[in-house]
């Protein structure tokens, strides 16, 4: 029996050393796509998911392009969310009515119920209605950071019966889910609906305070809320640049003389 044992403690640290390089792994494979945005009122630093990959790499394709520097915070609706994005916003005038400048393209959705989900402080994409956009594909560039409200029982059976009605009966709340309404807040009626892509990480007090904002009749900000810049923190799924064709180098070699 004594014999065995250096033989089993052998085969248990092979096991263990495996667990360990598969946890590693793990960890490599969860890095995350992280900005910030500056904005006028501080800045909320947001970190995308990898399971909405599409929108994540469009996200951080505009980010590289400086495509939302200088962009407002053009919708506002307290309890609810702070939106921005619109291509027109850049230089738009006081009370100029804003929210339908979009890029030429949608993106697919990719809701990811019951893991991700409209708690409060992740960012989704904004879109066309149902009613011209039954597929419920994805604006290319404005989003919206959720800020919501917590809710009860009572309130999210009506949030149900809404999602019921607007999904098919396909949206079902999960007792997390409701949790997380009942403690933390957001708006559980938009899930299944609108594509929900990352995380606010730091700074959701800079949206609270955005989110509180006076507002003119179309929400817009009284006083404009601007990106100044996205500053990228991590950038993993980058495409790698094009490797630079080779010339085959010309001999050196003298030339005999005749």
């Amino acid at each position: 029996m004594n014999k065995l044992i250096p033989e089993i403690n052998m085969h248990i640290r092979k096991i263990i050393g495996s667990l360990l390089l598969l946890f590693c792994a793990n960890l490599s494979a969860q890095e995350r796509a992280e900005v910030v945005l500056e904005t006028t009122e501080g800045n909320i630093r947001i970190a995308l998911f990898n399971e909405t990959p599409q929108h994540r790499d469009n996200f951080m394709k505009l980010a590289r392009m400086e495509f939302y520097d200088s962009l407002l915070f053009h919708r506002v609706i307290k309890d609810f969310m702070i939106q921005g994005g619109d291509l027109h916003s850049r230089n738009a005038k006081p009370g100029q009515l804003l929210g339908e400048g979009e890029l030429d393209y949608t993106i697919e959705p990719e809701f990811r119920l019951p893991q991700i989900y409209h708690r409060k402080g992740v960012i989704a994409s904004a879109r066309e209605s149902d009613k011209v956009n039954p597929e419920r594909r994805s604006g290319a560039a404005q989003f919206y950071i959720v800020w919501g409200k917590v809710l009860d029982d009572k309130r999210l059976a009506k949030v149900q019966e809404r999602l019921d009605s607007a999904t098919n009966g396909q949206v079902k709340l999960t007792p997390e889910m409701i949790e997380t309404y009942k403690t933390i807040g957001g708006t559980p009626h938009l899930d299944g609906q609108y594509t929900v892509f990352g995380e606010v990480t730091e700074g959701l007090d800079v949206v609270d305070r955005i989110q509180q904002m006076e507002t003119d009749k179309n929400d817009r900000p009284i006083k404009d809320v601007r990106i100044l810049r996205v500053k990228i923190i991590s950038d993993p799924f980058a495409p790698k640049p094009a490797p630079k064709k080779t010339t085959k180098p010309q001999s050196t070699q003298r030339k005999r003389r005749k």
